[in-house]
């Protein structure tokens, strides 16, 4: 990285004031209100993480991950400080990255007792693994080799999912659909998926995880965002099962302990200004919806989901700390910055 700061109490003296504050005085009625249902339900901080625009601006605020440090990572395609690390209160730690103007997908994984970050960066066509203070170890270009692409421009990659054995996943949400996986070593060893309306193909492949939840058996989850579903797939390739949200464009799946966790936007209103979180089960059912309606399945199949109060504008990712308090990414959502759910 050309650029790298560290903040000092002089600049957080400054955190809070000018354009980018997250607090409006129509979401005042807001403060003490507690939203989702059943044992995940919390109380909402719009104001979480807020700092002085002119110094340390957002644009699309796209993903977050925590380190292992206990620090909270937010990736934005804001080329004057793409990376903004806090701590679990809010306040401003440092600030990285100059480089990646299409900053989509972030993905921390330990590697070696460190950690390492995978962003995708949609302009630049490319996977950058970097170090957690922004060195560049490692660069996936787009995959000619895969034999799926004439030219670049058609990869437009959104996110990825480590495995176990350091083998990586690519997600091409936003371009021909197809799943890549590499090993460690940024090899090419399998590309399936791709566009399509069968259940082992996609209509934006959003987001990708590694699902741990059934020992010894690791699976992928897969965003079809615009068919409201989450499809599982073997680390090999193969299709294996689908999960129907419907009324819900969903952004990536987060897994943590025996839930899931998911940024969702109401496809019902046309995604525009609206979203909700998502919180399944072990059953992958969906037990809370914070900013949504109550969940209620017939026969076994779940009502359309829809938002219930207007908190959220585009949620695109959700992070999970080891309380269970959540901090929600959002993007197109006026260049505000995260916000904070304490679990009650």
């Amino acid at each position: 990285m050309k650029r790298r700061t560290f903040i000092y109490n002089s600049a957080v003296a400054l955190s809070g004031f000018g354009a980018g504050v997250n607090v409006l005085d129509k979401w005042a009625s807001y403060k003490d209100v507690v939203i989702g249902h059943h044992a995940h339900r919390y109380k909402i901080d719009l104001n979480w993480g807020a700092l002085n625009a002119q110094f340390y601006p957002v644009k699309d605020c796209h993903e977050m991950v925590q380190d292992s440090r206990g620090r909270i990572v937010l990736l934005t395609n804001h080329t004057q400080n793409n990376v903004i690390i806090y701590d679990r209160s809010g306040r401003l730690i440092e600030v990285w990255g100059t480089e990646f103007p299409g900053a989509h997908g972030l993905t921390l994984n330990v590697e070696g007792g460190e950690d390492f970050l995978y962003i995708t960066d949609n302009n630049r066509h490319e996977v950058i693994k970097t170090t957690i203070d922004g060195k560049v170890v490692m660069v996936l270009p787009y995959p000619k080799e895969s034999g799926k692409y004439e030219s670049a421009d058609q990869y437009i990659p959104t996110e990825t999912a480590i495995a176990e054995n350091g083998d990586i996943y690519v997600a091409d949400g936003y371009g021909l659909q197809y799943i890549m996986h590499y090993n460690a070593k940024g090899d090419l060893l399998n590309v399936f998926g791709g566009r399509g309306e069968g259940e082992a193909f996609f209509d934006n492949a959003h987001g990708i995880c590694i699902d741990t939840r059934n020992p010894g058996h690791p699976c992928l989850l897969i965003t079809a965002r615009q068919q409201n579903k989450l499809k599982r797939f073997s680390l090999e390739g193969q299709y294996l099962s689908t999960i129907e949200l419907p009324g819900a464009f969903i952004c990536r799946p987060v897994i943590h302990k025996k839930n899931v966790y998911l940024a969702t936007i109401w496809s019902g209103d046309g995604g525009e200004g609206t979203g909700f979180v998502s919180i399944l089960d072990e059953r992958d059912q969906l037990v809370s919806a914070p900013g949504g309606a109550t969940p209620v399945y017939e026969d076994g199949k779940l009502r359309p989901m829809y938002q219930a109060l207007k908190i959220f504008h585009h949620p695109h990712d959700v992070c999970v700390d080891e309380d269970e308090n959540l901090y929600v990414a959002q993007w197109n959502s006026g260049q505000t910055y995260p916000v904070k759910l304490y679990r009650v």
